[in-house]
């Protein structure tokens, strides 16, 4: 059973114990408190109804935090994590690590190669995305493979879409 269905079967037995105890006002004046582990739709509607006064941290409560977005542990911690989690691959690149100079239409990865041109205008809802796609050549031999491809190339190398500034017609 995991910790967030536990829940509402420990507040029931706790409400018995203090109403057994012959003090069953305690209940009401109490304030209740958990981590984010107990952070659910499910419980936030099961603690709103016992009206208890209730403090339950969501799970995003550390990036809106600032006092997390300036702690050097929390960041070293929350990659040991992420590492445990992904069973040690490093995180991979995304379109932000790309530099797509779009005047010009050029675009190179991390490591500096030159990606091709593969689709100028692709067109999807209102929107339009340039694609960019490495050469095989380059990426079977990229210090920085692990970090930017899922799996090894094989007929292509890696690809890469960027939304343009430009309205789709």
């Amino acid at each position: 059973m995991g910790e967030q269905q536990t829940l509402a079967p420990a507040i029931k037995q706790l409400k018995e114990q203090l109403t057994k105890l012959g003090t069953p006002t305690t209940f009401e004046t109490a304030a209740f408190t958990a981590d984010s582990g107990f952070h659910s739709e499910k419980n936030l509607t099961f603690m709103a109804d016992t009206g208890l006064d209730t403090y339950i941290a969501d799970t995003q409560f550390r990036s809106r935090n600032p006092l997390f977005k300036a702690s050097e542990t929390y960041h070293t911690e929350k990659e040991k994590r992420r590492l445990k989690r992904s069973k040690g691959r490093p995180k991979l690149f995304t379109s932000n690590d790309v530099h797509f100079d779009e005047p010009n239409m050029t675009c190179r990865c991390p490591a500096g190669k030159l990606l091709w041109l593969s689709s100028p205008n692709i067109k999807s809802n209102d929107k339009c995305y340039t694609r960019f796609a490495g050469y095989l050549k380059d990426c079977k031999h990229c210090p920085l493979q692990e970090q930017c491809l899922r799996k090894l190339p094989v007929d292509r190398g890696r690809q890469v879409q960027f939304l343009r500034n430009v309205k789709s017609p």
